[in-house]
């Protein structure tokens, strides 16, 4: 059995969330069918769990899956469906014997039934871990996240006004009220934008891009972002000791 040694990092977010971006260049660099790609970043899915939850990272998101990439060719999307359902069945179990608890945020009505029922039964097994949460963004958008949960919250409220809605009203109907907004926002890939993640959850969170393609991703890159993470001066708006102005 191998035996990895995680680093330690000097500050250690409580929440990251992951823009894993790059399984398709790192398919075509290569001369591989974009499958190849998909399905070479998936299995960097396990190390980072394993990593986050080493360190002491409570909650990661990963962005697997965003509401324009419907738009894809359907062999691209197609594979990347079939890969949900491996990953599904293969890792549950090693989820529950490692205490890792699986949310998924998005609308799953479009998937097919067995995906739906596959994510619905790793959920409800994994609902009792407690040492880390693994929120999978699948055909999630941060517009479609904040429009859902506009009109959950006026369901449940029928007799009051949309002027009565405030953001502490508004938080318990996002997809991700489960977790507390990420700290530092991870983007592999070298582009520099977060694509519509988390638009809401992001407004005080650090954002970390790296050129490393989602296949190479490993723990040393994650630490260097954590390192990064860790010399960030987090105002919220105010000022600290280190700031004047």
């Amino acid at each position: 059995m191998t035996v990895i040694n995680f680093p330690s990092v000097p500050v250690v977010p409580q929440h990251i969330a992951i823009i894993m971006d790059g399984n398709r260049r790192w398919a075509q660099d290569r001369g591989l069918p974009k499958a190849v790609g998909h399905a070479r970043g998936a299995q960097r899915v396990r190390g980072t769990v394993m990593a986050c939850k080493e360190m002491g990272v409570r909650h990661l998101t990963l962005f697997a899956f965003s509401t324009e990439n419907w738009q894809r060719p359907y062999e691209e999307v197609s594979s990347l469906m079939g890969l949900f359902v491996h990953y599904l069945e293969k890792e549950v179990d090693n989820m529950v014997r490692g205490g890792v608890r699986l949310m998924v945020a998005g609308d799953t009505t479009r998937f097919d039934e067995r995906l739906q029922s596959l994510m619905q039964r790793a959920q409800e097994k994994t609902a009792d871990n407690r040492r880390l949460t693994l929120t999978i963004a699948a055909n999630y958008g941060g517009r479609w996240d904040m429009l859902q949960a506009v009109q959950r919250w006026q369901a449940a409220n029928p007799g009051l006004s949309v002027d009565r809605l405030r953001e502490d009203a508004l938080q318990p109907y996002l997809s991700l009220a489960h977790a507390p907004d990420p700290e530092l926002l991870i983007r592999t890939g070298g582009e520099s934008r977060i694509s519509n993640f988390m638009l809401w959850q992001s407004a005080y969170t650090e954002l970390y891009f790296t050129p490393t393609l989602w296949p190479d991703f490993n723990v040393q890159v994650l630490k260097d972002a954590m390192d990064w993470y860790a010399q960030r001066d987090r105002r919220f708006g105010g000022t600290t000791q280190r700031t004047a102005c």
